[in-house]
């Protein structure tokens, strides 16, 4: 199975490729797409939806994994970000991908062991987990730990996942879960 981890933006937009084999994950690639802050956000978006669609169509993945929407203090911000990840569910929908959805705490604790790991220590945990030589940029960290997510968490909450309802998870299931995986 290959992820496709996008952290989406409006001036920077990480995507991360990862593989899994069996119990195995890989580096694929990863990148950021700089957009410039003094162009028109509908002009940055166009970008977005054109560059996001090369890196699908290169890498072909199974599934897209992408932030859950969060509270943020800044409402303009906030509608900016949702802005980002319209054109990018837009995009995965459009080639045929499947998407998932991971709040940050899910991300962080799957990928650093707390839910309240700071980037660094996400993207130091994304470095030693699929064996990179350096630290990728934050974004693109950020990208490759939800990547990582879904390999990880994924098809084991889609099994524990009442037919009918894919978006509803018992949280307390999955974890348990995840836990007695992890001690085989």
């Amino acid at each position: 199975m290959i992820a496709l981890g996008i952290d989406p933006g409006t001036l920077n937009l990480g995507w991360g490729v990862v593989a899994r084999n069996g119990n195995r994950l890989a580096h694929v690639a990863h990148g950021v797409i700089r957009l410039d802050g003094k162009a028109s956000l509908a002009v940055r978006l166009h970008r977005i939806d054109g560059e996001l669609a090369e890196v699908i169509a290169r890498y072909a993945p199974d599934v897209g994994s992408v932030e859950s929407l969060f509270f943020h203090k800044d409402a303009q911000a906030a509608a900016k970000l949702g802005h980002a990840r319209g054109v990018v569910l837009l995009a995965l929908a459009r080639a045929g991908v499947k998407v998932a959805e991971y709040a940050p705490a899910r991300v962080k604790l799957t990928v650093a062991g707390g839910g309240r790991a700071d980037k660094r220590q996400v993207a130091m945990m994304v470095r030693v987990v699929l064996g990179l030589p350096s630290l990728p940029p934050g974004d693109a960290a950020d990208a490759l730990a939800l990547a990582v997510t879904h390999l990880r968490v994924g098809p084991l909450a889609e099994k524990l996942t009442p037919q009918g309802s894919p978006r509803r998870r018992n949280g307390k299931a999955v974890l348990r879960a995840l836990v007695a995986e992890r001690r085989r």
